[in-house]
């Protein structure tokens, strides 16, 4: 009499027709699971992009493959130790099936979404929220099905179950410590979930963190990484964003206001600049037609402050529309009104006449 893990099993209680009935079985689970996704691939075909169907395939197949050898298992009587280690293989094997089939179908869930929001089109304010909350949702969802996952497999197992509850019993001063340890890894967790409905930043995001300008690049539920002009990543906890003034300057809409300042001598035609400056920037093609303006903001004994005000369709557009004006408008000044230029000598009018005296600054002078 063969042994099979310590227990006599006579030939009898696998027979060659049981075995052929689960292979049977087994087959048929295959045929059926391909027929039945097959028909519903040329059904989802004509109506939308299938996503779905093609990341559950695999997951159902096994599924289904799991669920015919049970069934064909059943009737056969393999022992008391045979069939309690199936019982508990077999548990173990549908929880991470099912965690599989879940994570695959997240995923294809999280693709639709975000094929129907493009992030690349000029106005996509609404796209950029999309995508940030659904990849924030994906994650958490995420983790709550490993944990469930753990949960049915240990639960699957008697005695690993019996050692969890003697350990949750006298777990009191470990819990307090783990839970030390893991308040900042708890309170970005916490910190992310909540982004994922107040919304600070999002993804494409253009902001200022530490003095740094950059965009949002990724939002994980710990950590969001943030790409400088020049391709750097800064990391920063997501908590950063909940309790630490930022700079977003996307928040409502992509379109923003850049300044140009400019210095001319207090003597310096102001209307003229100004003629010239929305001459400048009305053909400039990176100008949204909303916003040009120019406005005198301080006034200092050797210079006036002129501050130009631009709009345009996005923060990177803006910077270059700014390069582009401050060098047509200090071109202007430096080939047509050179008299306006700030010079390194000042003009004194004194009673006997003008005199030129060297340009002193006001630190020079404090020193």
């Amino acid at each position: 009499m063969p042994r099979f893990l310590g227990m006599d099993i006579s030939l009898t209680h696998i027979t060659s027709t049981a075995a052929f009935s689960i292979a049977l079985a087994v087959a048929s689970a295959f045929l059926l699971q391909w027929a039945l996704y097959a028909i519903a691939l040329r059904l989802v075909r004509q109506r939308m992009d299938p996503v779905l169907l093609p990341a559950l395939f695999q997951p159902t197949r096994w599924l289904v493959v799991l669920l015919a050898l049970g069934a064909g298992v059943q009737p056969l009587d393999l022992g008391p130790r045979v069939e309690g280690l199936w019982s508990i293989g077999s548990k173990m094997v549908f929880a991470l099936l099912v965690g599989w089939m879940l994570l695959r179908l997240m995923r294809a869930i999280r693709v639709m979404i975000e094929r129907g929001s493009d992030i690349n089109v000029e106005d996509n304010l609404k796209a950029r929220q999309r995508h940030t909350r659904v990849r924030i949702l994906y994650r958490i969802a995420q983790s709550i099905v490993a944990v469930l996952v753990i949960a049915m497999i240990l639960m699957a197992i008697p005695g690993v179950r019996t050692i969890g509850v003697t350990l949750a019993a006298s777990a009191g001063l470990v819990g307090l410590a783990v839970g030390a340890a893991a308040q900042p890894a708890l309170k970005n967790l916490i910190a992310g979930i909540q982004m994922a409905f107040s919304e600070p930043i999002r993804l494409d995001d253009v902001v200022i963190v530490e003095g740094e300008w950059g965009r949002i690049e990724d939002i994980t539920l710990t950590f969001v990484v943030v790409r400088i002009w020049d391709d750097r990543r800064m990391v920063v906890p997501v908590s950063y964003f909940l309790e630490k003034p930022f700079q977003n300057w996307t928040t409502k809409t992509s379109d923003l206001l850049g300044t140009v300042f400019l210095y001319v001598d207090p003597t310096a035609d102001v209307a003229r600049i100004r003629e010239k400056l929305v001459e400048v920037t009305k053909a400039n093609a990176r100008w949204d037609g909303r916003v040009v303006l120019l406005q005198v903001t301080d006034h200092r004994a050797d210079a006036l402050e002129l501050r130009c005000l631009l709009s345009a369709r996005n923060a990177g557009v803006a910077f270059d529309l700014r390069c582009d004006v401050r060098e047509a408008m200090l071109d202007f000044l430096r080939t047509e009104m050179p008299e306006a230029l700030v010079r390194g000598r000042q003009r004194i009018e004194t009673a006997e006449g003008a005199a030129m005296v060297p340009f002193t600054r006001p630190s020079d002078a404090a020193g």
